[in-house]
């Protein structure tokens, strides 16, 4: 099973999302910043890289924060959530079209990625409204 992770940046009770590039499966669906994890690479340094080439942002890594399962095409992920502090704002966009901060009600209203929603329950009972 490969691995991924995700990183849940919240701030005054709203949470930090984007939403993906048209094109591919994945096209302008929102989702929480990550991705997948190299081999022989730690959850925390996955998810410094992803938002360091995704925003050009450095995140200090938190507390995990839960787990899904879920599978990509022919390909089956476990999905590892932590908690991020994000230190500054994005200033650029590689893989995403728009970022914005959301409060947690509002999230399951917007078209998530499939992988990111599985998160919600255990995420909203660690940050409830």
């Amino acid at each position: 099973m490969k691995r991924s992770v995700a990183g849940i940046a919240v701030e005054n009770g709203l949470v930090f999302i984007a939403r993906r590039q048209s094109g591919g499966s994945m096209g302008d669906r929102w989702e929480f910043p990550g991705g997948k994890v190299e081999v022989g690479e730690a959850d925390g340094s996955a998810l410094k890289r992803e938002y360091l080439e995704e925003f050009g942002l450095d995140v200090e890594i938190g507390a995990f924060l839960a787990q899904a399962v879920f599978d990509h095409g022919s390909e089956r992920f476990s999905l590892h959530a932590y908690r991020v502090i994000m230190n500054g704002t994005p200033r650029m966009l590689t893989e995403h079209s728009e970022w914005r901060w959301a409060c947690f009600p509002e999230l399951k209203s917007l078209d998530f990625a499939d992988s990111d929603r599985k998160l919600f329950p255990e995420l909203m009972k660690t940050f409830p409204v």
